[in-house]
């Protein structure tokens, strides 16, 4: 098979290099084309050289080419795999900063909540420019892959404004199972057999079976509460588990964001979260952590191509779903994932504009997902919830109505928790003139944002949150990599 793939935002060098060898496990791919593209060149010549080592080491005829511009690297690619971060680092450090001076603590805020909702605002502008190069450069037909969070707003973005076939793709379903399978004591995850429903990273093991045998939720309960690490890393996945009845895809930290319960004074979030890593609730946590990996990267670069000279072992190839899909729809051997997808009443109980994720299958003939399914109750309303602001910023960030911005941000869960409606409307003033250049449909609504901020009288303080830490420099990290070794 000859075929052309582009991965946009291909500058995140891990990821990049976990797709490129997935996708190279599958025997029919080996002639295909790799067309890389990145704003930063940078990033992008260290991720070429990687990929050009593996295909070297491997006696492989497959092609990596590189390019900054994007409509180049799009020219007639059947598939486009967006891996963006819109505004980077710089940009995401304003995401956790600003909120904090109005009492938002988030661990991660990539999804909703302030920091989400303001990440969907540059991306979606964004998104739209990578459709519009999709419809006019890429094969008839093809079909984007978004990996890029905010994931239901950007695939929402990309299916009902950006006219292209989309699908969402995350691996949050696949952590948990792993989870659950450790905990119930099976020897691999391939013994579960379960039905996992709702919108990204709020999903819910709604149907879940052991070898044949189901297993309900005091079972699941007890086996948590027994093991001797989730039993102090998933406080607050167990305490939704108990309230539930169903327990959770997203991490700790994570999913304390979209609840307006766990995260909304200091004393609460310290309660609930661990610091044993970051995806466990700590403040900034995600930031911190990418902040380190470029670090560690860029300082590391040789050792990282040195372990590129390694063979291609298809016995690790990773559960991402991208070369799975793509495996799928080449081939027509049948696989089973879950994907985030316009509703279209596949979840009965959501609503049919939603982007929500699911099971499917996918063959030649395309993904097929599985309709008719009904989530708990209450799995369905905190899904509302994250739905309803999920709406608004699109629409938000499609129009630039600054007020819609506002309005969204206002009914965020855990915002809402937190913080008065002229707090926030303070807030995403300074958010946006903050971040004026990424948010071009805005520029209108800065000048305006700048006046009010200068005769606010909303107080706001310096705050670090309930739970930070202070990003580790190389040789910290070094000495730690280096114990855990000797541990081992």
């Amino acid at each position: 098979m000859s075929f052309k793939i582009a991965i946009i935002g291909a500058g995140s060098v891990g990821f990049t290099k976990k797709l490129f060898t997935d996708i190279l496990c599958v025997p029919e791919f080996r002639d295909i084309e790799f067309a890389l593209t990145d704003m930063s060149e940078h990033n992008l010549q260290m991720i070429k050289q990687i990929l050009d080592t593996i295909v070297a080491s491997n006696k492989l005829p497959t092609k990596v080419t590189a390019t900054t511009n994007r409509r180049e690297a799009l020219t007639g690619a059947r598939y486009v795999i967006s891996c963006v971060r819109v505004g980077g680092l710089e940009a995401y450090a304003d995401d956790i900063r600003i909120p904090l001076k109005y009492g938002i603590d988030q661990c991660v805020g990539d999804t909703i909540c302030a920091g989400g909702i303001l990440y969907g605002q540059r991306n979606i502008p964004v998104i739209l420019d990578f459709c519009k190069d999709i419809r006019e450069v890429a094969e008839p037909g093809a079909k984007f892959l978004n990996y890029a969070n905010p994931m239901a707003m950007n695939t929402w973005a990309a299916i009902e404004y950006g006219k292209v076939d989309t699908v969402g793709l995350c691996h949050g379903v696949q952590h948990g199972a792993e989870q659950i399978a450790e905990v119930l004591g099976a020897k691999s995850v391939s013994e579960l057999d379960y039905i996992c429903s709702g919108i990204n990273h709020q999903t819910w093991f709604v149907d879940l079976k052991l070898n044949g045998r189901k297993i309900g939720k005091d079972e699941l309960v007890a086996a948590f509460e027994a093991h001797p690490v989730f039993s102090q890393q998933e406080k607050l996945r167990i305490d939704v588990l108990k309230r539930f009845g169903v327990y959770s895809t997203e991490s700790n930290g994570h999913l304390s964001e979209y609840l307006p319960w766990y995260r909304k004074r200091p004393d609460e979030i310290t309660k609930w979260i661990d610091m044993s890593d970051w995806i466990h609730g700590e403040t900034g946590g995600y930031l911190r952590h990418s902040t380190e990996t470029r670090n560690w990267f860029e300082t590391e670069f040789p050792q990282f191509l040195a372990s590129a000279e390694k063979p291609i072992d298809p016995a690790k190839r990773s559960n991402e779903h991208a070369s799975h899909i793509l495996e799928a729809l080449e081939t027509g051997r049948v696989y089973r994932g879950h994907f985030n997808l316009k509703n279209n009443g596949v979840i009965t109980n959501l609503p049919s504009d939603a982007i929500i994720e699911s099971p499917g299958f996918v063959d030649r003939f395309g993904i097929n997902m599985v309709s008719g399914i009904t989530i708990p109750e209450a799995c369905a309303a905190t899904c509302m919830a994250s739905i309803n602001v999920q709406r608004m910023s699109v629409h938000a960030a499609i129009s630039g109505d600054i007020d819609l911005l506002k309005l969204a941000v206002l009914h965020d869960p855990l915002v809402g928790a937190v913080s008065t409606p002229e707090e926030v409307w303070q807030m995403v003033d300074e958010m946006v003139v903050a971040q004026a250049r990424w948010l071009p449909q805005y520029a209108d609504a800065v000048p305006a944002a700048k006046e009010r901020l200068a005769k606010s009288t909303v107080k706001t303080r310096e705050w670090a949150g309930a739970a930070r830490r202070n990003v580790r420099s190389i040789d910290e990290l070094r000495a730690e990599k280096a114990a855990l070794k000797q541990a081992v």
